[in-house]
């Protein structure tokens, strides 16, 4: 019960709160900075709290008193499973950041290579797709995390 409460005050604190605040007064580049950094923080900060609620050794023990387990194999599970999933969640995100970035620079460099010569079109997309491959390469990663678990 208390994460579910710590989840929907993450919810309120990250995104009702600091989109209103912004929508709420004169649109300008400073107050959507506040909103979006409000927001980073109330998130993470959610998350944070909520993971370590999710490892107390009190809420172990409850999964612990199921039959056919053991509080210590209880315990060890929960937590590499834990870890296994912020893993998968951790790759895919950061390779998905890393190709976006890296394909932002390469289409924006092919387009103005192309404007001038069209016969670079070729050349200029395998760039673009070796940039792409970056997540798909996180992704795959993250898949066989994930079928370790």
């Amino acid at each position: 019960m208390l994460i579910k409460l710590t989840l929907t005050a993450t919810f309120v604190l990250g995104y009702i709160i600091p989109f209103s605040y912004y929508f709420s007064g004169m649109k300008s580049r400073n107050r959507y900075k506040r909103a979006l950094v409000l927001n980073v923080f109330a998130i993470f900060g959610g998350i944070i709290l909520t993971t370590i609620l999710a490892y107390n050794p009190d809420l172990q023990v409850l999964a612990a008193e199921m039959p056919g387990t053991t509080a210590e194999a209880a315990a060890n599970t929960g937590l590499a499973t834990g870890l296994g999933y912020i893993a998968a969640a951790l790759v895919t995100g950061l390779s998905c950041i890393g190709g976006g970035i890296a394909v932002a620079s390469a289409a924006s460099a092919a387009l103005g290579a192309i404007s001038e010569d069209n016969s670079i079109f070729g050349r200029s997309l395998i760039f673009v797709g070796l940039a792409e491959g970056v997540a798909l390469y996180g992704l795959i990663i993250s898949f066989m995390i994930l079928g370790q678990l």
